[in-house]
């Protein structure tokens, strides 16, 4: 405890006695200062113990000397020691009413008590006290260790709770609740999910406090909670609460700093075994794209529990800031100039992984992260709740974007995510062009997240609502609709009907209601035309495509 009035007044050296302020002694004392300023607020901090003489004040007049005691009790002075037989024999009566009437502590301090005596009892208490709390401290934080090693976070959590006399929680990436010490105090970290997200937002380290205002109708929401980033990145990965009744003094402040540093080291991977754990990841999954499955397995051992023999689906994600970064490292390799990309060129695929992982760690799957290039490659259990989160995830993130707004656009912040059918291990680069060809295709669509299941089993009419294969079509069709527009026949509509009934002549004839024979002479004089024979199916095929391709036209 650091020094308060009342321990100087038991010091048996100093001897000081108590003329007013008797029930205000055991306020923290945070330095003794001697002024014998008129005036000394200006050069208060607040906390002291204020000694004087009375060399420059007339402390018999009471109308200043009530000034003079409500301006150091607004200052936050705790007490004001005057030492007697110097100028005056005796306190005067003039500043012991003013004490007592702003209930300002007065202590008479005697001749033979020097003003360095008290100050250094004072010095030598505070020294004291923080020799106490770094003792303290350091107790903490081995206590903190050994139940680290013992019991993991929860151990450590348990630790700091009774450290602090509170409570703590543990959150994850996405700010769900991981872990509460004691178990009471789970809907507390629950409700501060909200302010848990807001502190990730920002570059960690990072911390912020909230809480500790008084509500009656809700004296549970009372407590003082700091909340703190833990890990290295710029992106902090989980945090830290720590709830109490008061402000952390010195000691529990050393426990909370101790158990951010062991949380970081248990919840943090060290730089070089994450990129080992990278490099597992990318040989593994080039080993079942490579249709190597038994290596695959070799190598991962146990490292993905059962994932590569259950079924699994395959997950291909991009962004247009990664593609612009690539093309931008292309162009600076070319000697061009790189275009400037904006932002963080990773945030959205970042945001992908963290929802993912901590959605598998809840539900105790493995999954595989393979950053490749300008994309990320996912494998995770079919069905499990890994893919259910990713499928979540793009869908809040269509939700929230503008009706306005498309992929094709060039926002920088868009997520695009491509999903397989299930399949196993055998079937892995399959899996892969199947994300792929999704992955294409929710592109085509401005959509965020496509399912190759969802693809195979449409129309494949949505598929050419493309600027590319409109174009294709219109050039096709060109000169058929310039020889249409000059009035000499209907060869469009004679090509879309003859294509209809699968090069029926009399079925297509009745359609158009001409004769058939004039339906073969329009249909010799389309591959005139076109300077291509309709025997061949793949210019029907084409011309069955670029038909509804322009059918709204």
């Amino acid at each position: 405890m650091p020094p308060t009035l009342a321990s100087l007044v038991h010091h048996s050296a100093l001897k000081l006695t108590v003329r007013a302020g008797e029930d205000r002694l055991d306020v923290p004392v945070r330095w003794a200062h001697v002024s014998e300023l008129a005036d000394p607020v200006p050069y208060m901090e607040g906390g002291e113990l204020l000694l004087i003489t009375a060399l420059k004040l007339d402390a018999e007049d009471p109308e200043a000397m009530h000034r003079y005691v409500k301006r150091l009790a607004g200052a936050g002075v705790v007490g004001l020691g005057f030492a007697v037989g110097v100028n005056y024999d005796d306190i005067p009566e003039a500043l012991v009413a003013a004490a007592r009437k702003e209930g300002l502590p007065l202590l008479e301090v005697p001749r033979r008590t020097p003003f360095l005596a008290i100050s250094k009892a004072v010095s030598a208490a505070i020294a004291a006290d923080q020799y106490r709390a770094v003792t303290a401290g350091f107790a903490a934080q081995r206590e903190l260790t050994r139940r680290t090693l013992a019991d993991g976070p929860e151990g450590l959590l348990a630790a700091l709770a009774a450290q602090v006399d509170g409570w703590a929680a543990l959150y994850d990436a996405s700010g769900a609740v991981v872990a509460t010490a004691p178990e009471w105090a789970g809907r507390r970290a629950a409700r501060l999910t909200a302010d848990v997200q807001r502190l990730r937002e920002r570059p960690a380290p990072a911390s912020s406090v909230v809480g500790g205002a008084q509500n009656p109708e809700h004296p549970e929401n009372a407590d003082r909670v700091e909340l703190h980033s833990l890990g290295t990145s710029r992106r902090p990965r989980s945090a830290l609460a720590v709830g109490t009744a008061a402000a952390l003094g010195t000691a529990e402040r050393y426990a909370v700093h101790s158990a951010i540093a062991l949380l970081t080291l248990t919840t943090e991977r060290s730089r070089s075994l994450h990129e080992a754990g990278l490099r597992i990841d990318a040989a593994v999954l080039r080993m079942l794209l490579a249709g190597e499955p038994d290596h695959a397995r070799t190598v991962a051992g146990d490292l993905y529990g059962g994932l590569l023999d259950a079924p699994f689906r395959m997950i291909v994600a991009e962004s247009p800031a990664a593609r612009n970064r690539a093309a931008a490292a292309a162009a600076q390799t070319a000697g061009d100039t790189a275009p400037e990309t904006g932002g963080d060129p990773l945030g959205t695929l970042g945001a992908l992984v963290e929802v993912v992982e901590s959605a598998a760690a809840r539900a105790g799957e493995a999954v595989l992260v393979v950053p490749e290039g300008e994309r990320l490659v996912v494998l995770a259990t079919d069905g499990g709740a890994a893919v259910a989160a990713c499928v979540e995830h793009a869908s809040a993130l269509e939700a929230a974007r503008p009706a306005s707004e498309s992929l094709a656009g060039g926002d920088e912040e868009s997520l695009v995510v491509g999903l397989s059918a299930p399949s196993g291990p055998i079937a892995a680069s399959a899996a892969y062009k199947q994300a792929q060809q999704a992955l294409s295709v929710a592109r085509r669509r401005g959509r965020v997240c496509v399912e190759h299941e969802h693809v195979a089993a449409g129309s494949v009419l949505p598929l050419l609502a493309d600027d590319a294969v409109r174009a294709f079509a219109d050039g096709l069709l060109r000169a058929l609709r310039d020889h249409d527009a000059t009035g000499r026949g209907d060869l469009v509509a004679s090509v879309r009907a003859w294509l209809s009934r699968h090069g029926q002549w009399d079925a297509a004839a009745a359609d158009l209601g001409v004769h058939r024979h004039t339906l073969r002479y329009r249909m010799r004089r389309v591959e005139e035309i076109l300077g291509r024979s309709l025997d061949d199916p793949d210019v029907r095929m084409e011309l069955w495509l670029a038909l509804k391709a322009t059918a709204s036209e």
